[in-house]
């Protein structure tokens, strides 16, 4: 039999930064059956047969959200053979409250006293010996971040997992609570087992009706606890579960007190560097800077030599390693003069073949038909290939990103945006799924589910894949090349731009839809544990890196792949002379006679007051839903520049074209396909955390039209500025939209409980 080893802590306690220590890749990531909360399982790199679970991060086990209920039901029915309890040695009162539940459980417990070189570091003192007596259990120093104290750590679980004794702690309440607690678990004894005896009693003092149900009591004993509860409560002058939250708070205090020598030498580095990113006036602006500096170092520097490459060789022709000074020059001259055929690279130096020619002579030499070596080339390599080669881009922001949160550094930005969000009615809750959706708007929008107000949450979902994800990293590389074309040194902020657009756009949205009767209501409150500042793990960087990387590149193998080849077979088949069939590409114009040409045009009506009325745009947004890295992948189709990548000039010229070369019309149908309905798997995600079609369907509208909204704004006054465009009918319009948006932002918070007061006052008058 193996050791099963459940991982518990406080977040930011440097839980996960462990979990990945003692299991490296051996890892499971999953849901917890029946909800959306991550599971994460694997096996300890020293001992395939300890198997290690890592819990959501909670700061109690009371059942009031997903991931406390969670925890707790693996802890109280999963019986795992020990539980690691994660405490941050820097923050011993807030983290030891956790602790006071876990032992209650009657389990076997180790206490990993983690972050000790912080503490050593700022020359406190913590009597080790002394907590583990008084809590009952082995307590280990450890620090997951320089993976220190691993080893012995595991080893003290696993001893304690095969010997199997539970905790026993010395903390006890004030005598009153503790004989009511013994009277309650004479009551219920022989109901539960003797091991977890005081946690039921302590539950049932505090009235908890998840414990009463669960023990279907009856009704005798249940007025029997009620008794005792009402006596302590009636002395007290308070209600049990405060009571019981004092009690646990004063033994903490107590035993830390006693166990913990603070060194008084003033603020310590993280309260230095806090006092200026957490300050009311600059802590906006400085979070600001460092995601235009992400977003510039990603699309910028990131459209440079690496992505050139993987454009080239991976779906290009090749690479040419020596001699590509000549070979330019040649292919300069060739394109000047147009005689002769196009020089060949391999004349020139060492030429590695990409993976387009490659195929092709494949596909040619066994001999395949046209039509199969035009779905593989044209369409799968061409679409697959365009969005493969902002690969380099991603791991520049997923890694810069991934920085940010192991530093400690977004915590604060979620404690920042609070403030901010706080003004308009909003929670800083809402800020954290929205960090997630730079990544991904699958787990931004399960991210969701810690958000407790009902509204808040829903609010949440509906706005929150604004923001731009790893996906439309592509559209915006594509969208930056074709407004800066090669002049990028002065046209920087172009990208960044388009970042703090998905911002502003879910800043608005939240004030607007709190303004309605479905929204209206308090903001949730917003708690969250700020950790000290420290460098990040190599480790953990990497492997945050690479989970965001590889689910691109699944996405890319999978949904992009099937989604070239519906692409292709629209663009190839069509009606020519009243047949259907595969259309001849030698012919001039074919395109037009495709099922795509038929498909945008009967919808280019909706997109031409926003500058993009044509159907080849028309139809890029639409693949675009299927999935956003579709949006480039359309265009290197359509093209014919697939190979060539979004950060080629060539693919910036031809897609700059392809909406007239508009500036106006180019940055209205970014912010469209940035701020429209998500990609089918993220709906998917929203209809499950909705739990209902009809909130689903209202999240879709209310993202495409806004985003529709947004578009018609940008391309009719910034053409009416550049004198693109003549003031029309459309403008109107789109000054209407204007007013509209400005009288819902500025008006006051109606007060929906006095109509409502006054309606019911009015209903009983009647009756």
């Amino acid at each position: 039999m193996g050791i099963r080893i459940a991982l518990a802590g406080n977040p930011n306690c440097g839980k996960t930064t462990m979990f990945n220590d003692l299991t490296g890749a051996n890892q499971y990531v999953g849901n917890w059956p029946g909800v959306t909360v991550e599971k994460k399982e694997g096996k300890y790199t020293r001992d395939k047969d300890v198997t290690i679970t890592d819990l959501p991060g909670v700061y109690s086990l009371s059942p009031y959200s997903p991931e406390e209920i969670v925890t707790r039901d693996y802890l109280l029915d999963g019986r795992p053979d020990v539980v690691i309890n994660l405490v941050d040695a820097t923050n011993l009162e807030r983290n030891l409250y956790l602790t006071t539940q876990i032992l209650d459980l009657g389990l076997p417990v180790v206490i990993a006293l983690n972050m000790m070189d912080l503490v050593k570091k700022n020359g406190d003192k913590i009597d080790v010996a002394k907590l583990s007596r008084t809590l009952g259990c082995p307590v280990v120093e450890t620090s997951a971040l320089k993976g220190t104290g691993m080893q012995d750590l595991l080893d003290t679980a696993i001893k304690a997992g095969k010997a199997g004794k539970p905790a026993a702690s010395e903390l006890r309440y004030d005598d009153s609570v503790e004989a009511a607690l013994s009277e309650i678990s004479s009551i219920i004894e022989g109901r539960v087992p003797a091991e977890t005896l005081r946690w039921y009693a302590t539950k049932l003092f505090e009235g908890e009706e998840r414990t009463i149900t669960g023990l279907k009591l009856s009704s005798s004993d249940i007025e029997a606890i009620g008794a005792v509860r009402d006596r302590v409560e009636e002395a007290e002058d308070d209600d049990a579960e405060s009571i019981i939250t004092s009690e646990r708070y004063d033994s903490i205090v107590g035993l830390v007190s006693s166990a913990v020598k603070v060194s008084r030498k003033g603020m310590n580095t993280t309260q230095k560097v806090d006092r200026v990113v957490t300050n009311r006036w600059l802590g906006l602006p400085i979070f600001a800077v460092i995601m235009f500096l992400v977003y510039y170092l990603a699309i910028s520097v990131g459209t440079g030599v690496v992505t050139d490459w993987a454009n080239d060789g991976i779906s290009g022709d090749g690479w040419l390693y020596t001699g590509g000074a000549a070979y330019e020059e040649a292919l300069g001259v060739w394109e000047e003069e147009g005689v002769g055929e196009e020089p060949d690279p391999a004349e020139f130096g060492l030429f590695v073949p990409g993976l387009t020619p490659v195929v092709s002579d494949a596909l040619s030499a066994v001999g395949a038909a046209p039509w199969l070596q035009s779905l593989v080339v044209d369409g799968i390599i061409a679409g697959v290939g365009a969005v493969i080669g902002f690969i380099p881009q991603m791991i520049i922001l997923f890694l810069l990103l991934s920085i940010l949160e192991a530093c400690g550094y977004m915590a604060r930005v979620a404690f920042i945006m609070d403030r901010i969000f706080r003004k308009f009615g909003l929670s800083g809750k809402s800020f954290i799924p929205m960090l997630i959706a730079s990544g991904c708007g699958v787990p931004a929008v399960m991210a969701t589910k810690t958000i407790e107000n009902e509204k808040d949450r829903r609010m949440t979902i509906m706005t929150t894949t604004m923001i731009p994800c790893g996906a439309k990293m592509p559209i915006i590389a594509l969208v930056f090349g074709a407004l800066a074309g090669g002049n990028t040194e002065t046209t920087w902020w172009i990208a960044p731009m388009f970042y703090f657009l998905g911002v502003i756009a879910i800043i608005i949205s939240g004030i607007m839809l709190k303004k309605t009767k479905m929204f209206a209501g308090e903001a949730s409150p917003f708690v969250m544990e700020l950790p000290q500042y420290h460098i990040p793990a190599a480790k953990t960087v990497l492997l945050a890196t690479w989970e965001r990387i590889k689910s691109y590149i699944v996405k890319a193998g999978t949904i992009i792949f099937l989604s070239t080849i519906v692409i292709w077979f629209l663009m190839n088949f069509g009606v020519y002379n009243g047949q259907f069939g595969l259309l001849d590409p030698e012919m001039d114009g074919y395109i037009q006679y495709s099922l795509m040409a038929g498909l945008g045009n009967g919808l280019a009506w909706i997109f031409a007051p926003l500058g993009f009325g044509n159907w080849e745009s028309t139809v890029t947004s639409v693949t675009g839903l299927v999935a956003k890295e579709n949006v480039v992948a359309t265009v290197g189709i359509l093209t014919s520049l697939g190979d060539v990548g979004e950060s080629d000039p060539s693919m910036w010229s031809a897609f700059a074209l392809m909406l007239g070369g508009s500036a106006p019309a180019i940055i209205a149908f970014c912010a469209f396909n940035l701020l429209c309905a998500p990609c089918f798997a993220a709906i998917g995600t929203i209809r499950r955390q909705m739990e209902s079609a009809k909130w689903t369907w209202f999240a879709i509208g209310y993202m495409t039209v806004f985003g529709w909204v947004v578009g018609l704004m940008l391309y009719q006054f910034g053409g009416l500025i550049t004198g693109e465009l003549a003031f029309n009918v459309w403008t109107v319009v789109a000054a209407v939209c204007l007013v509209a948006i400005l009288f819902q932002l500025f008006r006051p918070m109606p007060n929906y409980d006095k109509k409502n007061a006054k309606k019911l006052a009015a209903e009983g008058s009647a009756a």
